[in-house]
Formats: C-alpha cells, structure tokens, sequence
C-alpha cells in the first residue's frame, strides 16, 4: 500500500508525518511518499524523509500514486475528483466542511477523520484533538503571561511582597487541564470551572482548586464533552463566573460542544468589570468563542483588558505538534493495515466504524450525518 503526505497550505504549518514516522512506517512494508516541501514549515527537510524510507514526489505525483493521503487540511475538489475512489485520512473538522464533504461524497473516496474517534481508552494514542488541546492549554498560558503586566508567581524581596496572579479557567478538558499545569508550575493561584463533576478529582490533583455550581447536566453518551444545560443553571452559572472574573488576573476559556456554537461563559459585563491590565485568552474562538467580546483570530484591548481570539496554537508549535500528530496518525494506521502493510478494515471495530465520514457516496459517521441533514442542508 502507497500511503502519501502531502504539503499543508498555510496558516497551516504542521505535517501529518515526521520523518520519524515514515521510518517506523517503511519497516511495516508500507510505500511512503511525501510531496516536495511538505515539512519545510514544520522545519523537517526532504532530505530528512528521503533518509527516513520515503521517496518525495511532486503533488501531481503523489495523486497519481497515493492509495491513501494523510493530510490535515482541506482537499481542492479537482484533487479530489482526480483521485476517486480512494481514501482519504486526516483532521476533516466535518462540523465545518461541507464542501469538503460534498466532494468526498462525489468522488466516493473512503475518508476517516481523527476528530471523530470516540474518546475511548484505546483510542487515545490516535487522538489528533486531546493532543493538540495540549498544545493549546500550555500556549494560552505563556501568551497570557507575556502580555499580563505583572508577575505570575509569588515575589518576597526588600520591596515588600508581591501576591500571585489568580487564574481563572473556564473548561477542565485536555485544554483546560494542560492549562492549570502550566499555571500552577508558573506560580499562579488556579481556579477552574467545568459543569462535568468527573473532572473534579483531576483539577485537584494538578493544584487547581474547582468551582461547582450545583444542578449541572450531565451526559455519559456525549463522550467526555459538556452538555446544554437548563436555563436555571445557566444563570447560576453566569454569576459564579462573573464573581470569579473579577478576582483573577487570566481567564483562560476553552470550553466547546462540537457541532454547536461555544457556550458563552464570560459577559460584556463582566469583562468591563474585571481588574485593568487582565488578559482573557478564548481558544475557542474559532466556533464563536466562551467571551462575548471575543474576535476570531484577533487581539483586542477592551477598556483595558486584554481579549485574544485564537484557537490554532498547535501551529505555532509546529515541530512539536507534528511530532504528536505522526504518533496519532501511526496508531490509526496501524489499527487498519496488517502484518504485510496491506489494507485491512474491519468494520465492527468501534475506532473504525465511529471515525469513518464517508463510504461508497454516503456519509455513514451518524452524528455527522444527522448534522448534516438537519443544518447543513437548510
């Protein structure tokens, strides 16, 4: 089996596979090809991947030769009608693509998206989102502590004492989680909501200390991530916040149900009651954002108070996000190839089955398909 890497278009600076990785994959008899550049901006030379076991090819190559492409963003959809029928691996954002879709559908290509693995114990090596989450929740921190016009930590000198900065995160995922480290190794005093119960324990065993507001809603079949909750809840939980804002320094948000609009979780109000000079940093900006002032991809300075919209960190961090993407997408591989590196799916197998977007013309994940038929085609 030929398996191919091809070259991100930027903002996109990260590969699916290091160098690395297409060593450990060429000892599984599988042909790797790598199109010209594809690690440049991840600072992974060709020469690197021609040592490594691949061969680089020009991208009209690699179409033609590819029995699968790994790749993390979207597919022209004359690429894609190129290359029919084959399979498509990658972090799809399907919630978002719907002409990603509609050419998938049309060139009956098998895709897998990453963003769709059920969040499983076994699943967790193939896990793209938790791993970048990580990279979010460390990035968010050191962003807000370059530009918080004071100390994190605790400072006693001749100069009198200096208090630690209060932390206040919003959301106790992988994001969040990486987040109270990073804090907590940085000197800061860490609070940390999550309408999830489950996560309390863990908040605490990092240093955080957790914010419970009672009567949350809670569901086991919505894979670890939050639910709608009732409006009662929700206005217990908007004064919980807004008395927590205005006592911390950082608010990190990171809170996010997929396929909806983030919850907002930080008002106007509260913004412009926070203490002059605080930072808020909403990673998740990019579905509309947990502050109510927050702008996509953009910094702002609202009365004093610092808003930065940014959910693409792991760009920034490229070497490193590259280094765990080609763990994830290598696991998967492994899940659906076999001794002899020859394809090999089985169909019953849960990580399998969920991941799948699209088979034969027909979208078969069923979360997506229902989105899809409910919003999409509105």
């Amino acid at each position: 089996m030929t398996i191919a890497v091809l070259k991100e278009i930027l903002p996109e600076t990260r590969v699916a596979l290091t160098p690395e990785t297409v060593h450990k994959l060429t000892q599984t008899r599988v042909n790797v090809i790598v199109e010209q550049g594809a690690g440049e901006n991840a600072h992974f030379r060709d020469s690197d991947y021609i040592q490594s076991g691949a061969t680089v090819v020009t991208r009209n190559d690699l179409i033609e030769k590819a029995d699968c492409i790994l790749t993390l963003s979207p597919m022209m959809p004359e690429e894609l009608t190129r290359w029919k029928g084959k399979m498509l691996i990658g972090a799809l954002d399907p919630y978002n693509s719907r002409s990603q879709i509609d050419a998938l559908l049309a060139a009956g290509i098998t895709s897998f998206s990453l963003d769709l693995l059920p969040r499983t114990t076994l699943a967790q090596s193939m896990d793209i989102l938790s791993s970048m989450a990580t990279i979010s929740g460390y990035r968010a921190v050191l962003d807000a502590a370059a530009r918080l016009p004071r100390f994190f930590p605790m400072f006693m000198s001749a100069s009198g004492t200096i208090k630690p900065a209060m932390m206040l995160i919003l959301g106790a995922g992988v994001a969040g989680l990486q987040a109270i480290a990073t804090a907590r190794r940085l000197g800061a005093v860490v609070e940390v909501f999550d309408v999830r119960s489950a996560v309390k324990e863990e908040v605490q065993s990092l240093g955080g200390k957790f914010v419970e507001v009672e009567g949350a809603r809670e569901d086991s079949a919505a894979g670890g991530y939050a639910v709608d909750q009732t409006e009662e809840f929700l206005q217990k939980q908007r004064e919980l916040i807004h008395q927590r804002a205005l006592r911390s320094d950082v608010v990190i948000c990171t809170a996010m149900i997929p396929g909806k609009k983030a919850p907002t979780l930080l008002y106007k109000r509260t913004v412009e009651a926070m203490k002059g000079g605080s930072v808020i940093v909403d990673l998740a900006a990019s579905s509309g954002g947990n502050c109510e002032l927050t702008i996509n991809n953009d910094l702002i300075v609202h009365k004093g108070i610092t808003i930065i919209g940014k959910s693409d960190y792991p760009r920034s961090m490229p070497i490193d996000a590259s280094y765990m993407l080609g763990h994830n997408f290598f696991s998967f591989l492994q899940l659906i190839l076999d001794d002899a590196g020859n394809l090999n799916l089985n169909w019953k197998d849960e990580i399998i089955n969920t991941s799948c977007l699209t088979r034969d013309g027909v979208i078969v994940n069923g979360k997506i398909k229902q989105f899809y038929t409910q919003y999409i085609d509105k």
